[in-house]
């Protein structure tokens, strides 16, 4: 299981967290890399944080997107070093924590979400980092472990973490408690109700 099942699941975190922390671009580039990149819509937020810790996302974020993982995982560290109270740094951590994990060094995107997590103050990008942990764990087989990080039932990802808990437990072969997590996900407005029904749909027809 992949970190994301789908282009949209990231797109749907990078509204939520948007949504309660008003830096939609800045997410949006931590989880996607993609097109919902525009430079003018954070200039203001560029403004209160630094000149100098906005260069350097910034070039982290044109390494990212030019595939030249030598150069952000440099950025990654200076603001990670240089500039560890702001938000950038845990972004940056974060945004190297996907490229490790599209490199397959999946050690060190663990490392890098583990210190997101750490390392933050803002409760929704602490939250999004555990989930992205969690998601991790899971994929590698540490359920355990996984399905402590996944123990959150309120807030803005509440529909992700039951759904993931669902995930743990049915891999766990706990079928009636995965039902019961993928129906909670789906009361809790998740991003991808079909999605979910399908998952539900599976378990139907398989036996304890």
């Amino acid at each position: 299981m992949s970190v994301y099942e789908t282009e949209e699941e990231q797109v749907e975190a990078i509204k939520k967290w948007w949504k309660e922390n008003g830096t939609s671009i800045i997410a949006g580039v931590v989880l996607g890399l993609g097109g919902v990149f525009g430079w003018q819509a954070w200039n203001g937020y560029q403004d209160r944080i630094g000149g100098e810790a906005s260069v350097a996302f910034s070039q982290l974020i044109g390494a990212a997107k030019t595939a030249d993982p030598a150069s952000a995982s440099k950025q990654a560290e200076l603001l990670r070093s240089e500039f560890e109270s702001t938000s950038y740094a845990v972004l940056a951590a974060m945004v190297e924590a996907r490229l490790k994990l599209e490199q397959g060094d999946r050690g060190a995107a663990r490392s890098q979400l583990e210190w997101a997590m750490q390392h933050s103050d803002n409760p929704s990008l602490k939250t999004l980092a555990r989930l992205d942990l969690a998601r991790v764990l899971l994929s590698d087989g540490e359920l355990k472990r996984a399905a402590e990080l996944a123990d959150v039932t309120d807030g803005g990802f509440a529909a992700d973490f039951a759904e993931l808990r669902g995930d743990i437990a049915a891999e766990q072969k706990r079928l009636d408690a995965a039902r019961e997590a993928y129906t909670q996900a789906l009361a809790l407005n998740a991003a991808d109700p079909q999605r979910l029904q399908m998952k539900l749909d599976d378990l139907a027809g398989v036996t304890p």
